[in-house]
């Protein structure tokens, strides 16, 4: 149940760490509550899902070397531009990092037609771009993020700064998903993609964090052998429009500002919390 209170929104919004000290020793609130009460199978969890993200990663990008070179030729040879392409996404705690994924659309194609949104027929995507899209290869690229430990294998996945919003006034149930670190996969992902809203990958992520809790790596393990089988789908690719009279530029301004009301909304756990502070204090 979601509730809209100004007043209360306000007083939310001036509990929060300021954006600029997101750093190991100024964190949200909720996230200093989070790492105060992890128990020890979870930090033991923790670690163990970063040795094997590590030997992963480290294994998968000597094994995918040759493909990571021909994928690289095609790219330089089919359009002007870098191979990689760098974006800032939000991760473990709301701090930012560079994403890399291989380039699939032309240069600076966040700044025209439908910014971060793509939809069908996008002609911003390379003819190779297409084909690294449909057969998820673009996303490989991000080994190197898991490698370097700002990525995981298996997590909610990051969004793009400023995607959702003001990160500080965020919500707590968008917040918690970004408890542990992001993935190149997640419990959203197999589910069901890009068919399934923003709204309800949050659920879906923060459903992982309890999973992980409980059943440790076991569910990563799962989550791995099931995105092999939707690679082969090749389902939910594209990005479903709210509303599919719309054009595809006024399409992505309603999705966007959709997305970002709903991650700002007051909902009971924000209203408990702004309670239970004021009456500690």
């Amino acid at each position: 149940m979601r509730i809209a209170e100004n007043d209360m929104q306000l007083k939310l919004n001036t509990m929060q760490i300021p954006l600029d000290s997101r750093t190991d020793s100024a964190l949200d609130p909720i996230y200093i509550e989070y790492k105060k009460n992890r128990t020890i199978f979870m930090m033991f969890t923790l670690t163990l899902k970063r040795i094997i993200d590590l030997l992963g990663s480290a294994v998968g990008l000597i094994i995918l070397s040759p493909l990571f070179l021909v994928v690289s030729i095609a790219i330089k040879l089919d359009s002007p531009g870098s191979v990689f392409f760098k974006q800032r996404r939000l991760g473990l705690y709301g701090k930012e990092y560079n994403m890399f994924k291989f380039r699939t659309m032309c240069q600076n194609a966040e700044k025209m037609e439908t910014g971060l949104y793509s939809f069908a027929g996008d002609p911003r995507i390379t003819r190779v771009g297409n084909l690294l899209r449909k057969s998820s290869i673009d996303e490989l690229a991000q080994l190197i993020n898991v490698f370097i430990g700002n990525m995981s294998l298996v997590g909610p996945r990051p969004p793009v700064i400023n995607e959702l919003g003001d990160f500080t006034s965020m919500n707590r149930r968008y917040k918690k998903r970004f408890r542990v670190k992001p993935g190149m996969t997640g419990l959203a992902q197999v589910v069901g993609r890009n068919k399934i809203t923003w709204d309800n990958k949050v659920n879906y992520d923060n459903q992982y964090i309890e999973k992980l809790q409980k059943q440790s790596i076991w569910i990563d393990i799962v989550i791995l052998f099931k995105t092999v089988g939707c690679l082969f789908k090749h389902k939910d690719i594209i990005e479903n429009k709210i509303d599919e009279t719309l054009d595809d530029v006024k399409a992505a301004e309603e999705a966007e500002k959709e997305i970002i009301r709903i991650a700002h909304m007051m909902e009971e756990e924000d209203l408990a919390y702004v309670k239970q502070t004021k009456k500690n204090e």
